[in-house]
């Protein structure tokens, strides 16, 4: 299928055929976003996107076979370039945490209204990360958690870190705050293309695959403190 250089092209996972069903139904209504395949369960999605080499994957986080965040964490190293959307019905904040660890752009609730789905879609495919409100909540309780527990070691004495510059150890604190690229454009007085291109080499040289999971990093390894 030849589609148009700006239509993000979709994978849908999910076990619950009524939803994947549902699901492809709300997006075949949103412009500039095309459906081309679906998965019933984590071995099949890792296939689907290798064979279709989706822009963005839609995927649930428990199904059989192979859960969602251990194919998001696959699809990482197989297909690189897919962005991936998590979405499920628990607000299991252990998931949330793995998710980001395994490179997960966004993570959603189910419960979200349709059209969040399809705005998540874009936002991920364009380089932001995404959390339902609650979720983010949960994730910026965790960074100052992390911060401030006594007991997480200091980074191994010896082991070099990978160098970041003033400029994006100041926008990784700004993302662990939850900020968006506006926000931080804002704050900082210069663009969100700037911005974009900051976080995308920080991403390289951490070679990681989200500012979520790079900012969760950051923290674990004292280079940024989101108290501050």
């Amino acid at each position: 299928m030849n589609l148009p250089p700006d239509v993000i092209r979709v994978l849908v996972v999910d076990d619950h055929a009524l939803y994947r069903r549902g699901l492809q139904t709300i997006l075949a209504v949103e412009d500039g976003i095309e459906v081309v395949g679906e998965a019933a369960d984590g071995v099949e999605a890792v296939d689907q996107a290798e064979e279709t080499l989706p822009d963005v994957i839609v995927m649930d986080v428990g199904m059989p076979k192979r859960g969602g965040i251990d194919a998001c964490r696959v699809i990482k190293q197989r297909v690189p370039s897919a962005r991936i959307l998590m979405l499920t019905s628990s607000d299991d904040e252990a998931n949330l945490f793995e998710a980001v660890r395994a490179g997960a752009n966004g993570y959603l609730l189910k419960d979200v209204p349709p059209e969040e789905v399809a705005a998540g879609i874009r936002s991920v495919f364009h380089g932001q990360s995404l959390l339902s409100p609650l979720m983010a909540a949960k994730l910026l309780n965790e960074f100052a958690q992390i911060s401030q527990r006594a007991t997480v070691p200091a980074p191994t004495p010896g082991l070099e870190l990978p160098r970041l510059t003033d400029r994006e150890l100041e926008i990784l604190q700004l993302v662990a705050k939850g900020r968006l690229n506006r926000e931080i454009a804002s704050e900082l007085y210069i663009s969100e293309n700037t911005v974009r291109n900051h976080i995308r080499n920080i991403l390289d040289k951490l070679q990681m695959h989200s500012r979520m999971e790079a900012a969760m990093y950051a923290v674990r390894q004292r280079l940024i403190d989101p108290d501050q």
